[in-house]
């Protein structure tokens, strides 16, 4: 359990940062580890609970990334952890693409139950949200029996080499890599920043007046994989019309929609999956961060008569593992019983408190979301991004005890558990007020609510 037991509120930092255990692992850590790894500040973590985490010498932060995006009942739910002690006390794998077992066949069901569409679908297990678009992309191939793909400027879909052929976030993540999976094309996503509705309406031209007139013909276009909301490039909300449209053009030529939910759904926005705000049905929809509270588990649910390849053509030795199948049954439990509601509940509350701040904080610009998966950019005074100054916010809030995130180009995350409070979030409020003051050169704001925090 966490150290709490001497009424210590979160955050609650104990010792300059990284502290003395802290700076002698992280030395340990980065004589062995890769250097691809993206450490974004030195927090060694001891332990979580709920929202909060310790580090390993007894600092406790406020969390509002959630293993980004991926602990959505919290840290260590205990129904879960209860869930994988049964399981992995009866069985620990044995490989569902050869044999059966209960808990793998029970979560398909749910998944086929929970997913929008009310037509028959099958589900594909993987370890990851970039396998699951690894599968998806494979399928939609077999299926179509045509080579093309289309994605969007802004996507991230993974970093293997069939997602990150798909991926268009930042060119570090392709440099270096080529030649990368063919056949992939990529186009504008539309978001409504500022609200305007014209992107949504010139992507399709776009696609329909230019793409499919002088680079590649409809007919040989197997899939269109798209972000609900796109996460890495900026947690992007579209126009209210971009997805209807985007399927209305998939229709209209046999091409597969094909709805990357790995960061947007299990109850994030306040809907099991976020394509749901737009009534939408895809014919695949991925899944992964959130599915299992932490344990590694994808999956690809797609309509029945699309997932037609014989036995053998794709398969995963881990993938549907029966202990992360068991955490991922136990998770959706909980979101069900009430986390899909606190999460709309909270993040509600966080974009009108948002709103609050950018009339008395200049450097907030823009501010999108829904439920619990929200952006915000950081601008200059002439409201350009300031990629700088958003860094500056993230490792200020950091040493004042809370976890954020950036993501596209100036953008802040908040993407905190589905268990988050009111008190977290005042809290949390508070910290990234007091910082933009102090980023401004003038006194410490306080937003509402104690900076010292929520208990734990």
């Amino acid at each position: 359990m966490l150290d709490i037991n001497r009424e210590f509120r979160v955050p609650s930092i104990r010792t300059e940062l990284p502290g003395p255990k802290a700076r002698r692992m992280i030395e340990r850590d980065e004589r062995v580890t890769s250097p691809s790894y993206t450490r974004v500040y030195p927090l060694v973590v001891a332990r979580g609970e709920g929202a909060t985490i310790e580090d390993v010498d007894g600092n406790l932060f406020l969390d509002f990334n959630a293993g980004i995006a991926v602990c959505s009942t919290g840290h260590c739910h205990p129904r879960v952890v209860a869930a994988i002690h049964r399981q992995s006390s009866q069985l620990l794998h044995m490989s569902g693409t050869d044999f059966y077992y209960p808990a793998q066949f029970e979560l398909a069901e749910k998944l086929t139950q929970i997913t929008p569409g009310k037509f028959a679908k099958r589900v594909f297990f993987s370890n990851s949200g970039t396998e699951a678009v690894e599968a998806a992309f494979k399928l939609a191939r077999y299926h179509s029996k045509r080579q093309n793909v289309i994605a969007f400027y802004g996507a991230f879909h993974g970093r293997t080499m069939g997602a990150v052929s798909l991926t268009a976030s930042k060119v570090t993540q392709r440099r270096g890599f080529g030649p990368l999976v063919p056949g992939v094309i990529h186009v504008p996503y539309a978001d409504c920043r500022g609200g305007s509705h014209k992107p949504a309406v010139s992507t399709i031209e776009l696609i329909e007046k230019t793409l499919f007139k002088k680079e590649v013909a409809p007919d040989e276009v197997a899939a269109i994989f798209v972000e609900p909301i796109q996460g890495e490039g900026g947690y992007l909300v579209p126009p209210p019309e971009f997805h209807r449209e985007l399927r209305a053009l998939c229709d209209r030529h046999g091409i597969l929609l094909v709805v990357d939910e790995i960061q947007s759904g299990m109850g994030r926005t306040g809907k099991m999956c976020a394509i749901e705000h737009w009534g939408v049905e895809p014919d695949i929809i991925c899944l992964a961060k959130g599915i299992a509270s932490g344990l590694p588990l994808g999956a690809i649910v797609a309509r029945e008569e699309l997932m037609d390849w014989p036995p053998g053509a794709h398969a995963s030795t881990f993938g549907g593992n029966p202990v992360a199948c068991a955490a991922a049954l136990e998770t959706i439990a909980l979101i069900e019983e009430g986390l899909m509601a606190n999460a709309k509940t909270q993040g509600d509350f966080l974009m009108s408190e948002l709103a609050k701040l950018k009339s008395t904080h200049p450097q907030i610009g823009d501010v999108r979301g829904k439920g619990l998966m929200i952006g915000f950019d950081i601008v200059a005074a002439d409201g350009s991004p300031a990629p700088d100054e958003a860094e500056r916010l993230v490792q200020k809030s950091f040493l004042k005890g809370l976890l954020l995130l950036r993501c596209g180009e100036s953008a802040i995350r908040l993407c905190p558990s589905l268990v988050v409070t009111r008190e977290h979030c005042e809290t949390a409020l508070a910290i990234m007020s007091d910082c933009l003051a102090e980023m401004a050169g003038g006194p410490a704001g306080r937003a509402k609510g104690p900076v010292s925090g929520a208990k734990a």
